[in-house]
């Protein structure tokens, strides 16, 4: 796929010349800086060696190069996303790998990175290189496309819905787009070591186990069976649904892996066979560290249910199979267990995730169109403030907990330079009517930043009030979100390319503002809310680590500006404004990912303190959820003082 943008009907040289400069020189230059300025923070060992990264680095640039020539031959332009070129590619390098550019920019960042030995560059570097690039793809270029073009067939990024055989390419395209990726983010997530809190999933019984080398064939064959089924395949269907669980299962698991403590050493034994001398050889240093859930196990029923959904003789052999892959996990000493059952109901996940995220919009759609008010005298009380209300106080309760004890004047200054903050951003940035009292993500962001201030006229670390607040500020939004779905405020524009929901409640904006009465709207408010809560769970593994104060609050701008920037490109709000070809919530979020790069870089900040929780805490906690229920869930509607109304 080319890159995409707003088509310009003259050559504008200069322009093109200060954006080649921003990508090409800029952009490299600006991750050098931040290796250099992180070269202390990561101390995960860079695996591999000079040579090894340096052909890795080569093979990214040639990638990337193929894919521009690509674009220059048969697009007819450069890859700019200002100026794109006129036509779509879907043929060479690009019916293979859909993002080459991208994709080779990442492995060549990698590759560079363990040619110079940079852990940061790495570990750090590298995988927010890779979430900035899927950003721009899911956030700009995506949708651009889709207004240029119309709806790309349903047949290019997966393999064709049907019972006759899918194509030589559709075959190869899941091996580059699948297997690989699967493979390397695999080996990373096992180079990464056992995190120094991690638990054996192993019972205490299963340690003594002995371990049958003999299995060690029915384990290996799962490899086998991965490898060669888009190739053996009879039906594009068949591979169809191999792809979309393989995704999903890559979506799901790697991050549990990242997030969850466990981890099982292999079971030690005397090698005295053919089948033992094999199981040794599978055996590496990183064995065990990305073990539970099993993918073992994932990938074993993924390729069964593959097969088919009828229950034929094929289909039974397959569960037979599956069933004495998952015993062999067991026998052979490489899996505990309770890493085969959570791989059984990670799959059980996985296979049925359309049914699930069916089942969420139709929850957040009832939610959505719940709106409740109730009169007394001049005051209204709507019920959407009791989830901002929700919010503030888990979020004061993290904050004012992590903080200690007799630091309660801090924790109250954030919650009040929250509300203000965010107020005031509202009425001044989006140009709300005067009467009106809405609310802006970033301006309670900065206000938390003032109040965390408060921190130094009592002699306190303000980098730990910082941190804490990085650390409830997920989870005050993802329950914030709740309120957005009733407001109607952060809707997504209308969509038939994906399920969304419909709003009719006549109180909604959606319906009052943006006049999408019943039209199935991206149900974006969703999207910030299971973002927010991969960030706020991420963020508390730091925390766990002992990570410093202002690498917790970098890591959070650095995953909050992305995720804003792609929710931002499917939302709907007329107000908003568009800057440069970008909505402008997208430039803060851009704007927030390079301060988070540059948070990173501080290295004077120690890690969080760890404090019981107390009843101090759970007090001031209800009593800010309180003030931010009335803020935001009540209001004066018959009065023309200034922020008096919330609708």
């Amino acid at each position: 796929m080319g890159t995409v943008g707003v088509p310009s009907s003259r050559e504008n040289v200069a322009g093109r010349v200060l954006y080649g400069m921003v990508f090409m020189v800029a952009v490299p230059i600006a991750l050098v800086f931040w290796t250099r300025g992180t070269a202390d923070v990561i101390h995960t060992p860079v695996f591999l060696g000079p040579l090894s990264g340096l052909a890795i680095a080569a093979l990214g640039v040639v990638t990337v190069l193929i894919g521009m020539f690509a674009l220059w031959r048969r697009g007819g332009g450069l890859p700019m996303n200002a100026f794109p070129p006129p036509r779509f590619v879907v043929s060479g390098i690009y019916v293979v790998v859909p993002h080459p550019i991208y994709g080779g920019f990442v492995m060549a960042c990698g590759g560079v990175a363990i040619f110079a030995g940079s852990a940061s560059g790495l570990w750090l570097i590298t995988p927010a290189v890779a979430l900035a690039c899927s950003a721009l793809v899911l956030g700009y270029e995506m949708p651009d496309l889709r207004r240029r073009f119309g709806p790309p067939p349903s047949s290019l990024w997966l393999p064709a819905d049907r019972e006759t055989p899918p194509s030589w390419m559709e075959r190869i395209r899941v091996y580059f787009t699948l297997i690989l990726p699967w493979c390397v983010v695999f080996e990373l997530i096992g180079y990464l070591g056992v995190a120094p809190d991690a638990v054996a999933t192993y019972s205490h019984m299963e340690r003594t186990w002995p371990v049958f080398a003999w299995t060690e064939p029915i384990y290996f064959s799962i490899y086998l069976a991965v490898l060669l089924f888009p190739m053996l395949t009879g039906s594009g269907r068949a591979l169809r649904r191999f792809a979309l669980m393989g995704y999903t299962a890559m979506a799901v698991i790697f991050p549990l892996y990242l997030l969850l403590p466990f981890y099982v050493p292999p079971r030690p034994f005397l090698s005295t066979s053919l089948f033992g001398s094999w199981l040794q050889l599978e055996r590496s240093s990183v064995s065990g560290v990305a073990a539970s859930p099993s993918f073992h196990v994932v990938w074993t029923c993924i390729v069964a249910s593959a097969i088919g959904e009828d229950f034929g003789w094929k289909k039974l052999i397959a569960w037979v199979w599956v069933l004495l892959v998952a015993a062999s996990c067991v026998t052979t000493g490489m899996h505990s267990i309770a890493d085969v059952l959570a791989g059984l109901a990670a799959f059980i996940v996985i296979r049925n995730m359309p049914a699930i995220w069916r089942w969420i919009l139709r929850a957040a759609e009832q939610v959505a169109n719940s709106w409740r008010e109730w009169r007394i005298g001049p005051v209204r009380i709507i019920n959407h403030g009791a989830y901002a209300g929700a919010g503030a106080a888990v979020g004061i309760l993290i904050i004012d907990s992590l903080m200690g004890p007799g630091k309660a004047a801090v924790s109250l200054a954030m919650c009040i330079g929250v509300l203000v903050g965010a107020a005031l951003w509202a009425q001044w940035v989006e140009g709300s009517p005067a009467l009106l009292r809405p609310l802006g993500f970033y301006g309670g962001v900065l206000g938390s930043m003032a109040g965390a201030m408060v921190a130094f006229a009592l002699h306190l670390s303000f980098w730990t009030a910082l941190a804490a607040m990085a650390l409830a500020g997920p989870w005050i939004q993802a329950l914030g979100r709740l309120r957005c779905l009733v407001q109607g405020c952060c809707h997504g524009h209308p969509t038939q390319s994906a399920t969304g929901i419909r709003y009719v409640h006549p109180r909604s904006r959606v319906c009052r503002i943006a006049h999408f009465d019943g039209i199935p709207v991206h149900a974006t408010p969703v999207y910030s809310i299971l973002w927010n809560v991969l960030i706020g769970t991420f963020l508390f593994r730091l925390f766990q680590l002992h990570t410093s104060a202002a690498f917790i609050c970098g890591v959070y701008f650095i995953l909050s500006g992305p995720g804003r920037f792609v929710e931002e490109a499917y939302r709907g709000e007329p107000q908003t404004r568009i800057v440069a070809g970008l909505r402008f919530y997208q430039w803060i979020s851009i704007v927030f990912l390079i301060a988070g790069a540059a948070l990173t870089c501080l290295r004077s900040t120690l890690p969080l303190p760890v404090h019981p929780l107390r009843l101090s805490s759970v007090a001031l906690a209800i009593g800010c959820g309180l003030l931010t229920w009335f803020v935001s869930g009540v209001d004066f509607p018959e009065s023309s003082r200034r922020f008096a109304r919330l609708t």
